[in-house]
């Protein structure tokens, strides 16, 4: 099967620089590393391996651009971001030829999710100009108080290769309305999206300084502690794993940074008996195999109620059936290849640990070899039990493991069992079950009748160990934002009249 890369329209968005103080530029150590196709394995470019040095030119760069940028209105910063918004509009094509070629999702999902990406944008633009304060009446008689909201300062932001358009826009977009400035650590596997959306960033006209972006694989663990310890750095934003953002939250605790943290999910998904089977299968199939399974509010778990448990199973694994796994550029494909070798490895891992414990493959189960190495085939096993890797670990594959459950009391207990609390899902036709299980749900999100709840309206975050910062939304700004409080003294003396 040929894969073959349609060329860029504007081939000047295929980057093999990074973007530093409004210039693009190389390593100082001159090293860089290979970016890969995850379908054939091949080499695309290579980006700049930067190190601790390079980091700290790139906070300086920032740091010097900060005290013009935060003295721009919202306003300013607003048709900024809206311009930025356009360009990613009018080169949708070009970024979501990218997403695939680094990325490996079909076509139709990174075209989706450049609309996602630059919606954070437009959203973030109409925000910009309302970061209000408040007036705040006094208890004692002469004075007056109110509040301004102030940029934390310079932003540390770090994202993962899942997304490699959204991530970085969801925290470039608030940090540059509430008025900072950021350095951006683009994910070593997915580099040359986030370049792109600099060189748009550049055309846009945001002044030098205000966005930075570092690129790293082997040196990753170097640039975050570069980031989280700086003492400019005032915020860092992390989007990934649980052990990672431990790490980062250890490493920022010196220099006492605000922190936003969007952690590990393993979501439940939970079809009750009396859900539309339909629907439930659409969301299903939706929430669990978006990205071949590799997103954060993925369904890892699959919970289905005894009296529609055989039903649901048949259903589910006859829309499995029309899946087409392949290269992302190739017609009608709908899933592509993983990352890397590592996330397949754990994939398969999963299956023969759930297989060794009683699980059925109803479908897939394999390794896809004559596709490329990192291809697994879309898979769904039933007869799970809680036992099994897959009910407590996150899968980040295209592996449904469907579990059986009796009670509502059951299963959401089965739901909270686990450390993190990121995405929930439930699909029932009975209102106050949707409002009692909604309450009970110990997570950040939850999905009612629906498998896709990604929207730049809504706050995105977790609970427990899935972090703590809601990103998106009208609460987006505020991780961005200190509170000043103003006291008058004084002011309540009465009207002059004639001296």
């Amino acid at each position: 099967m040929g894969h073959s890369v349609p060329p860029l329209s504007d081939k000047s968005l295929l980057k093999s620089q990074t973007y530093v103080n409004g210039e693009w530029i190389d390593a100082k150590s001159g090293k860089t590393f290979e970016v890969k196709d995850p379908s054939t394995h091949k080499p695309i470019t290579t980006m700049p391996e930067m190190d601790k040095q390079d980091v700290e030119a790139a906070i300086k760069a920032a740091e010097n651009a900060l005290p013009s940028f935060r003295k721009k209105t919202g306003r300013e910063r607003a048709r900024y971001l809206r311009k930025w918004y356009e360009l990613m509009m009018e080169n949708a094509d070009d970024l979501a030829k990218l997403i695939v070629w680094e990325n490996g999702k079909p076509w139709a999902d990174a075209k989706g999710e450049v609309s996602y990406a630059a919606s954070f944008f437009e959203w973030f633009s109409e925000e910009a100009p309302r970061t209000y304060g408040d007036v705040i009446p006094a208890t004692v008689p002469g004075n007056r108080v109110f509040t301004i909201k102030e940029p934390v300062g310079v932003c540390g932001l770090i994202t993962p290769w899942n997304f490699p358009a959204a991530m970085i826009t969801r925290k470039i977009g608030p940090a540059l309305a509430a008025g900072c400035t950021v350095v951006a650590k683009s994910p070593g596997e997915t580099p040359l999206t986030a370049a792109a959306i600099a060189e748009l960033g550049h055309r846009a006209g945001i002044p030098k300084g205000v966005i930075n972006f570092v690129t790293g694989l082997e040196n990753t663990v170097a640039i975050g502690e570069t980031i989280t310890s700086s003492p400019v750095v005032r915020k860092v934003s992390f989007t990934g794993s649980t052990p990672v953002g431990k790490i980062l939250m250890k490493q920022s605790a010196d220099t006492l940074k605000k922190l936003s943290f969007e952690l590990g999910g393993n979501a439940p998904l939970i079809v009750f008996d009396d859900a539309d089977l339909d629907i439930a299968v659409t969301g299903a199939i939706a929430s669990k195999f978006r990205s071949s399974g590799q997103t954060c509010v993925c369904a890892n778990r699959i919970y289905v109620q005894k009296g529609i448990y055989d039903k649901f199973c048949e259903a589910f694994v006859e829309k499995v059936k029309g899946f087409k796994v392949g290269g992302g550029y190739d017609e009608g494909i709908t899933h592509g290849p993983l990352i890397h070798d590592r996330a397949v490895k754990k994939v398969e891992e999963h299956v023969k640990d759930a297989e060794s414990q009683g699980g059925t493959v109803l479908i897939g189960g394999q390794r896809l070899p004559e596709l490329g190495g990192n291809f697994y085939a879309p898979t769904v096993i039933r007869d799970m039990s809680a036992d099994m890797r897959l009910a407590y670990e996150e899968t980040f594959g295209p592996i449904a493991g469907l579990f059986l459950f009796e009670t509502e009391e059951d299963v959401v207990k089965l739901a909270n069992q686990v450390e993190v609390g990121l995405a929930g899902y439930f699909f029932s036709k009975d209102l106050q079950r949707v409002y009692r299980v909604a309450e009970a749900l110990d997570v950040g999100m939850v999905g009612v009748n629906t498998g896709i709840i990604s929207d730049p309206a809504a706050p995105f975050g977790g609970v427990k160990q899935s972090g703590f910062g809601r990103e998106g939304s009208k609460y987006g700004v505020e991780e961005y934002m200190v509170t000043k409080m103003v006291t008058l003294g004084g002011m309540g003396k009465e009207l002059q009249g004639a001296a």
